[in-house]
């Protein structure tokens, strides 16, 4: 019978973009998380100039890990100057000992397609292989978006699967991505970090302008969320639930602690309560 712990929290740092570093740390040490989600696309320096070791010191010292360091986009436009933005957000997460790095890919309708899609990933992942530090996971995350490159999980896991050596990568898991990708896969062996969010239910059709409409979860959610996180504990997924919210009522929030706890509450409520 599996054993259903509490569900573990994170919060990615987009959640409270305009909160300096510390201050975002203090809020999910206060919210009891298990840890957090640094950017480096939030039109400021990664850590707020903090150097990668200062700044993992720092959040160990509040009782926090770095479940994840966000991102490189678009991963699979590869170039010799991609594996070298590649390369850096990996040492920056071993210096900070940083769990995983998240990887986007193309949604501007030119990326790889047809048949030979699978493999040119693969290929792109091998040549990151060749760059990623032991502890270090590195996380494809399907975007659901039509004109994505890579929508579903099935094809993160096909490229996975034809590399040499595919220990140390997987998969990103979205809530909103998954619902607008219909997508019913739910490969938790794969899954190293899972992203959550709603959508008001009242928005029927979900589209890629609704991506930044995304809110904490409540019971008016259109994105079965709840559904989502069962499904996945089901499966045996133990690790961190993390919000990602990107509604500016949210994310430009002057003090979000209470908005969280708001939504932690409910989701242990209707989550936990379940088994």
């Amino acid at each position: 019978m599996t054993d259903w712990t509490p569900i573990q929290f994170a919060i990615n740092q987009k959640t409270a973009r305009n909160l300096p570093f510390e201050a975002f740390l203090d809020l999910a040490a206060e919210l009891g998380c298990v840890g957090v989600e640094p950017r480096n696309d939030l039109g400021r320096p990664l850590f707020d100039g903090l150097s990668p070791w200062a700044a993992g010191e720092l959040a160990r010292s509040k009782g926090l890990r770095f479940v994840g360091l966000s991102e490189i986009y678009p991963f699979d436009d590869w170039s010799e100057g991609r594996l070298g933005e590649v390369a850096r957000l990996l040492d920056i997460a071993e210096e900070a000992r940083a769990e995983t790095v998240s990887l986007i890919p193309r949604v501007d309708g030119r990326g790889p397609k047809g048949t030979g899609k699978v493999e040119h990933h693969r290929r792109v992942l091998e040549a990151i292989a060749s760059r990623r530090p032991q502890g270090v996971t590195v996380l494809v995350e399907p975007i659901g978006f039509d004109a994505c490159s890579i929508r579903r999980q099935s094809e993160v896991v096909a490229a996975i699967e034809r590399m040499q050596d595919p220990s140390g990568f997987g998969i990103l898991h979205d809530t909103f991505q998954h619902a607008l990708a219909a997508d019913t896969d739910f490969i938790v062996p794969h899954t190293g970090l899972v992203h959550i969010s709603g959508v008001a239910a009242n928005i029927k059709d979900l589209t890629e302008a609704h991506d930044a409409m995304r809110l904490l979860v409540d019971n008016a959610d259109g994105t079965r969320v709840i559904e989502q996180i069962r499904e996945l504990r089901r499966h045996g997924y133990a690790g961190a639930f993390s919000f990602e919210a990107t509604l500016p009522a949210v994310c430009d929030a002057p003090d979000p602690l209470a908005l969280l706890r708001g939504s932690m509450m409910y989701l242990r409520l209707t989550c936990e309560a379940a088994f």
